[in-house]
């Protein structure tokens, strides 16, 4: 009978998977979101809820009961002062856990965990990215444009100066080389 026996032991002696666990704990308020296997995720939230709970309490022992398990300064800062606020009227269930699918090579279930409210958001860069594209396609558009105004002004100056009829009507836009070589034999 495995009576009060609770947890998974993951494949790890107890140091091992007690460190495993604080080191998942601080990536997961760090980044706001881990990607990990299923078991693990299962394993780390209950974890992780227990430390906002104690970030809520806002007290000097809640404070130093978090450092004894994460031993980042600076997240616990960020723990008690950020992430434990946003859940301050939330009784419980702070986290998320998103299943993925199964990793090649050894075919574990993978799965994000996530805080709540910590929705996947683009960073800067692909923004900036985009930006510049914008800037860059703009650029060439007016480029065009400038080319294609002097390039009827030019085939309409032909005309006039050759007088025929051909060249009177509208023409249809054509390539760069097209266009070049049109020119060379109306000259």
């Amino acid at each position: 009978m495995r009576h009060r026996v609770a947890g998974k032991k993951l494949g790890r002696k107890t140091a091992h998977r007690v460190m495993m666990f604080r080191n998942m704990v601080t990536s997961l308020f760090d980044k706001e979101r881990i990607r990990t296997t299923l078991d693990r995720a299962k394993a780390v939230r209950p974890i992780a809820e227990r430390m906002i709970t104690l970030g809520k309490r806002e007290t000097l022992h809640a404070r130093r009961q978090a450092l004894a398990f994460v031993k980042d300064p600076a997240i616990v800062a960020k723990l008690f002062d950020t992430i434990a606020p946003r859940f301050a009227q939330r009784p419980g269930g702070y986290t998320r856990i998103i299943r993925l699918g199964f990793r090649d090579g050894d075919g574990a279930q993978m799965a994000f965990l996530e805080l709540i409210g910590s929705e996947f958001k683009p960073t800067g860069k692909e923004e900036k990215k985009g930006g510049k594209k914008k800037s860059k396609e703009t650029a060439a558009g007016a480029e065009n444009k400038e080319e294609e105004k002097t390039g009827k002004k030019k085939t309409q100056k032909a005309a006039a100066d050759t007088g025929k009829k051909e060249a009177a009507k509208p023409k249809r836009k054509k390539s760069k080389e097209a266009s070049a070589e049109g020119e060379k034999k109306e000259q």
